[in-house]
């Protein structure tokens, strides 16, 4: 028991120790080449001008850098490879129970964690360097969905074919049999997690929540006894840590979509390895655990629909939900604040529900 405890607890240290070691090289790599948005400004998802954001926000825009969330995957990376070289190379009683990468458990985050960083990664110098003549710049939001689809098709045929899961557990009832209809089950769950994404929005809101978030995953695939997945979890914990240190008001730095997508569709593919494949509750306690993700995605929703069908009226003053709050005169801190006990509360509340259930 100790020991498991300690393996958890070595990697979120460690990750954010190597994270916060890591910052200050990459900061000035960010600075030194103006790694930020040429142009200031934001579309909507209607293609036309955010004017209540852009005025709220026209001045962070430009001269902050992006890709902040290279902090994060980097740690992540580089503590899991430490760990496992120390193993290799100090072989012991010691070494090889505080490695955690294993093929069961590690490789498949891991890997999507690292993919999705790269693709996020693109995405972030395309929009820096101004590929499109348009505000916005870098992928559109259909070509990042689309992508993201991709990967979540890929990663839930090897979890159909190769690891056989066909089900998911229903709390407090069982596994509820799906068959084929999970493999695009388990593509819109990773879908609508990452259009949550888009609460990356205020300084330091994406990374509390992001913790909360991860934190709660930990401990279920602790409960389960997937100690070596607690302890990647433990180390994206840290990662997030280090970046979020940084990234509290005034940001250093955005986490931008080389962070957002890496740790959206690892968020998923966590949720479903700790459910049936770890013989728990890991998937339907997932819209209570990302909540703030989810209320995000649907206040844009709710936007686009009532514009669309009330004669351009609005339900909010502008969209995502944590913009509105700002547009009705709260700070940003006090936003991001909040944000962060819900999400805390949250995530408490389906890790309560995922143990019991």
């Amino acid at each position: 028991m100790i020991i498991d405890i300690v393996k958890i607890f070595i990697p979120a240290t460690v990750a954010f120790i190597v994270g916060i070691l890591l910052t200050p090289f990459w900061t000035n790599y960010l600075y030194k080449n103006e790694m930020w948005k040429k142009k200031a400004g934001k579309t909507t998802f209607d293609g036309k001008e955010a004017e209540i954001f852009n005025s709220l926000h026209k001045e962070k825009e430009v001269g902050t850098p992006k890709m902040g969330g290279v902090i994060i995957w980097l740690s992540v990376f580089l503590t899991v490879m430490g760990v496992w070289l120390t193993a290799q190379i100090f072989p012991g009683d010691i070494t090889t129970k505080l490695d955690f990468m294993s093929r069961n458990q590690t490789w498949i985050p891991l890997f999507t964690l690292i993919f999705g960083a790269f693709v996020g990664l693109c995405d972030d110098l395309m929009d820096i360097r101004g590929v499109k003549d348009n505000l916005s710049g870098g992928l559109s939001f259909k070509k990042r969905i689309l992508i993201v689809a991709a990967i979540s098709l890929a990663i839930a045929f090897w979890f159909y074919f190769k690891l056989d899961v066909a089900t998911v557990a229903v709390p407090f009832y069982g596994n509820f049999f799906l068959g084929w209809i999970f493999i695009p089950f388990f593509v819109l769950v990773t879908i609508a997690v990452y259009s949550g994404g888009i609460i990356d929005g205020l300084d330091g809101l994406a990374g509390g929540i992001f913790a909360s978030m991860f934190a709660a995953y930990a401990g279920i695939a602790f409960y389960e006894n997937h100690i070596n997945l607690a302890a990647f979890c433990g180390a994206v914990l840290g990662g997030i840590l280090a970046f979020l240190w940084f990234n509290i008001p005034p940001a250093r730095f955005y986490m931008s979509e080389t962070g957002s997508m890496a740790l959206t569709i690892t968020l998923s593919v966590v949720a479903f390895m700790t459910d049936s494949l770890g013989e728990g509750v890991g998937v339907l306690v997932l819209p209570i655990i990302a909540l703030p993700l989810l209320v995000t995605t649907l206040s844009v929703i709710i936007q686009l629909l009532s514009k669309k069908y009330r004669n351009g009226k609005k339900v909010f003053r502008v969209a995502p939900l944590h913009h509105h709050f700002e547009a009705i005169g709260w700070p940003a801190y006090k936003v991001t604040m909040r944000y962060w006990i819900l999400g805390i509360i949250f995530a408490l509340l389906g890790m309560i529900i995922s143990l019991v259930g």
